[in-house]
């Protein structure tokens, strides 16, 4: 399985992204730029954090029209994972493949520190954790509180579209969301960094299983650890 790494101007987690992927989970990965106007002879996408276009406009904004994103979405459309996390998740949100919007912290302050996520396993992202398991996995940002109405709310909850939730409300996301998926299952964002959780060194190995359940359900790519 080969995942493309998108780069935008002002990403900083596409490094940790790739390490995370290639190096601790042994997948075949290639950096991917914002220019690009391909996808061909990758069989997944990952999203980095950072600040993309330095974050004018709204978080995610002027990403969602770079080139490589029309990519992307005919990607996503096409039944293929795709994953982004903390900017990927508002560039994800802004591009319309995931509903609802990322705001400012209710606290109005940065947030960065490991926090606790409570998993529901039920999708292809998941599946190697236990339904209901309780998860440390590091936030770093100002603008990770979830909204979406009641009506959307209920639409996710109908479907199985909410993966993950904090066990403690850091940032004044509606109902403690913290990553959602796609009503087809395939497109997830989430604010947390899986990729800053995979060795005990850094505090956690929680975000292998995360990688794991992807590679497991959409590859063929021996798992490392």
């Amino acid at each position: 399985m080969k995942f493309a790494v998108i780069v935008f101007p002002g990403s900083n987690c596409d490094v940790d992204l790739m390490w995370a992927i290639k190096d601790i989970m042994g997948a075949e990965a290639e950096y991917v730029r914002h220019d690009a106007d391909s996808l061909a002879g990758f069989d997944g996408v990952l999203l980095p954090g950072g600040f993309s276009y330095g974050d004018y406009l709204r978080c995610g904004a002027i990403a969602r029209f770079s080139t490589i994103m029309s990519e992307v979405i005919r990607f996503a459309e096409e039944g293929k994972p795709v994953f982004g996390t903390c900017n990927g998740f508002q560039i994800l949100t802004e591009a319309g493949l995931l509903p609802g919007v990322l705001q400012r912290n209710e606290s109005l302050h940065f947030i960065s520190k490991p926090v606790q996520l409570i998993v529901n396993n039920q999708t292809a992202f998941t599946s190697e954790y236990a339904d209901h398991e309780t998860i440390t996995i590091p936030v770093a940002h100002g603008e990770g509180n979830y909204f979406c109405d009641e009506e959307t709310y209920q639409e996710l909850v109908n479907h199985n579209q909410i993966v993950f939730r904090y066990a403690e409300n850091i940032n004044g996301s509606v109902h403690n969301i913290a990553g959602i998926c796609n009503r087809a299952g395939n497109v997830l964002g989430m604010m947390p960094h899986p990729e800053r959780a995979m060795e005990s060194l850094l505090g956690s190995e929680d975000g292998k299983r995360f990688f794991a359940s992807m590679i497991k359900n959409y590859g063929k790519v021996p798992v490392n650890g």
